[in-house]
């Protein structure tokens, strides 16, 4: 008979786990390895990668500053392939003068003119849905939003918001096709089965996974 797989008899996995799967120390549940304020993570969504998964914040979150004031914002059940990278607004220069180089971060005399670098362009905080997977390599840019059920196809660079349920590719990256119509995607979203209790998911994994919207109503 085939193995009995983890916590099968104890219901759901704990989504407080660090290393979900013990046979696989590249997947990690992030909610337990976030320890930035300005940084949400939603149960079990995780990160795949070979190259200290744990250190996602700092390897994957890059250029964000406490100090721009933005946030990132993942929901539930979102599947980040190795490379998934965030860029935030503390990336931003100046572009208005002559040179975009920041003088002023470097020290020295140059400190005298940290003001020059106050009010940089931001597009505010980046929010990722519930149930996204977002691919191999793919970059996403600073203050965007990417709907739930959305899936963002390897080594993308998104640049513009993506909507709910919709399949994204490419640099940058355009709607390739929708997973479901607009008027399905926003049935998905009213059922919302990422906020349902624990039991309530495990009870129903085979129609969150391959049923249809009627059962899901009904359930």
């Amino acid at each position: 008979m085939p193995s009995t797989p983890p916590n099968a008899r104890q219901g759901a996995p704990d989504p407080d786990t660090r290393h979900p799967l013990p046979h696989a120390p590249r997947v990690v549940f992030l909610k337990p390895h976030i320890t930035r304020a300005n940084i949400a993570v939603g149960d079990y969504s995780y990160y795949d990668s070979p190259d200290h998964p744990e250190r996602f914040e700092d390897t994957n979150v890059l250029y964000h500053y406490e100090h721009v004031g933005d946030r990132l914002v993942i929901g539930k059940f979102c599947a980040l392939a190795d490379g998934a990278t965030f860029i935030m607004n503390g990336a931003n220069h100046r572009m208005d003068g002559p040179s975009s180089y920041p003088f002023p971060i470097f020290g020295g005399a140059w400190a005298d003119h940290m003001n020059l670098l106050e009010n940089l362009p931001s597009r505010g905080d980046t929010h990722i849905g519930n149930d996204v997977w977002i691919g191999y390599r793919s970059t996403i840019l600073p203050g965007l939003t990417i709907g739930d059920g959305a899936i963002v196809a390897a080594h993308s660079v998104v640049t513009t918001d993506v909507p709910a349920y919709a399949i994204v590719g490419g640099n940058p990256a355009k709607v390739l096709k929708r997973r479901y119509c607009e008027t399905d995607a926003r049935r998905l979203q009213e059922i919302a089965w990422w906020d349902w209790p624990a039991e309530r998911i495990t009870a129903n994994i085979a129609a969150i996974m391959a049923g249809d919207i009627d059962v899901l109503e009904t359930r």
